[in-house]
C-alpha cells in the first residue's frame, strides 16, 4: 500500500525525526557499556529508523545514508 501523498514539510519532519534516531543511536553506541534501558532504547530506534527508510515518499532532498549507518551501527 503506498504512503499517502505528503508535504515538502511534513516530510521535512519525518527526516528530522528519524535524524533524531540517529543521534540516539549515534550517542548510546558510542558508550563503552549500555544499560537494558539504553540497549532497548537502541533498539526502537533502530525500529524506527527500518520503518522509515522503507517509506516510498523521500525526494532527493533527503540523504538515508545515516539513517542506514545508524540502522548497522545500532543492529
Amino acid at each position: 500500500m503506498p504512503d499517502e501523498t505528503l508535504t515538502a514539510e511534513e516530510i521535512q519532519r519525518h527526516y528530522d525525526a528519524a535524524l533524531d534516531s540517529v543521534t540516539v543511536i549515534t550517542d548510546l553506541m558510542a558508550l563503552d557499556s549500555r544499560d537494558d534501558e539504553q540497549t532497548a532504547s537502541v533498539a526502537r530506534n533502530v525500529e524506527h529508523l527500518q520503518i522509515m527508510v522503507a517509506k516510498d515518499y523521500w525526494t532527493n532532498a533527503q540523504d538515508l545514508a545515516p539513517l542506514n549507518a545508524a540502522i548497522t551501527a545500532g543492529s
